[in-house]
């Protein structure tokens, strides 16, 4: 077997969800689930390793509304070689608004200089994503991808498919995504 058979093999990564109501308090905590670490990923750190120019870091967190069958279906299992969102119109929280930090990974804490866990952070707060629109009806999310570019195109780091989350224009979600190299 070779790492072709399974590209990501030995990657791995985890998020938590916490949706916030209007006025601050807690809804609900989803708790840490795992997410895949697509093979694109590998792309990016092998042109990251080689120094080739064309290459940007997590450039956003882009987030989807899937399919509304998957309600009653249940969310499809993420595959390593997801590319793409399901969702053609996603909305990308830029990473200039997220919080980036290495983790200890002996004891969870922030660490200042690099470790092999990556925590990338996202609050999309009230009005976020900017949903309805002209290609979502309403503002539930049902995905889930970092994102970064290779080569002047955009790539998928990571990639989630999850339970409906009903995000109403007044409420905060908090998603914390760590990737474990």
């Amino acid at each position: 077997m070779t790492d072709h058979d399974h590209p990501t093999e030995g990657f791995y990564g985890q998020f938590r969800d916490v949706l916030y109501g209007p006025d601050g308090r807690p809804v609900w905590d989803r708790g840490w689930v795992r997410n895949t670490i697509v093979a694109d990923c590998r792309r990016l750190l092998s042109a990251f390793m080689r120094g080739a120019p064309a290459v940007q870091p997590v450039i956003g967190l882009n987030v989807g509304a899937g399919l509304p069958v998957w309600d009653t279906s249940g969310p499809p299992q993420p595959s390593p070689t997801q590319a793409a969102l399901v969702d053609p119109n996603p909305y990308r929280f830029p990473r200039a608004s997220m919080q980036v930090e290495f983790i200890n990974p002996a004891n969870g804490t922030v660490s200042a200089t690099p470790t092999n866990t990556l925590q990338l952070k996202a609050v999309l707060g009230p009005g976020v994503p900017t949903w309805p629109d002209a290609n979502h009806g309403t503002s539930t999310l049902r995905e889930f991808g970092l994102v970064a570019r290779v080569s002047g195109a955009d790539v998928l780091v990571n990639y989630r498919t999850h339970p409906a989350i009903a995000k109403d224009p007044a409420s905060t979600l908090e998603r914390t995504v760590w990737l474990v190299f």
